[in-house]
């Protein structure tokens, strides 16, 4: 199958909104403190890398445009730049656009189809959320 670059809007390299893995890590510790400096990331990420690592993808995600940072003493307090909410609904976005071709219904059906993981408690509050969408006319 080839690869057309045109096409590759989402790819890591070209679309300062993609994060690795990393960078997303980092990204829920800080929005899980609100602001955090390099050594409060480094001891919340999971198998760690070395602090100068961290430092330097916290300047990464800043100079992306994900963070901003505040002087406290001679240390960097980061913050993000986008609610949480935001940056949530962008990523999703993202996904549903890498993974469903677009459609949302796709990413639904495929969610359902992890039988294990919704009881019936939770497709009664997805029926609910359908039903309140069609009322709105979405």
């Amino acid at each position: 199958m080839a690869i057309d670059p045109n096409h590759m809007e989402h790819d890591m390299g070209t679309d300062p909104n993609q994060l690795s893995r990393r960078e997303r890590q980092i990204m829920e510790v800080i929005y899980a403190r609100g602001r955090a400096t390099a050594a409060e990331v480094l001891e919340r990420l999971p198998d760690p890398p070395s602090y100068s690592a961290v430092r330097a993808m916290l300047r990464i995600l800043e100079g992306k445009g994900h963070l901003v940072h505040e002087s406290d003493g001679p240390r960097y307090v980061f913050l993000p730049t986008t609610p949480r909410e935001q940056a949530r609904e962008t990523a999703l976005r993202g996904m549903i656009h890498t993974f469903f071709g677009g459609s949302p219904e796709n990413a639904v059906a495929a969610l359902l189809d992890l039988d294990d993981e919704l009881d019936a408690d939770a497709l009664e509050r997805l029926a609910e959320r359908i039903a309140d969408a069609r009322k709105e006319g979405r």
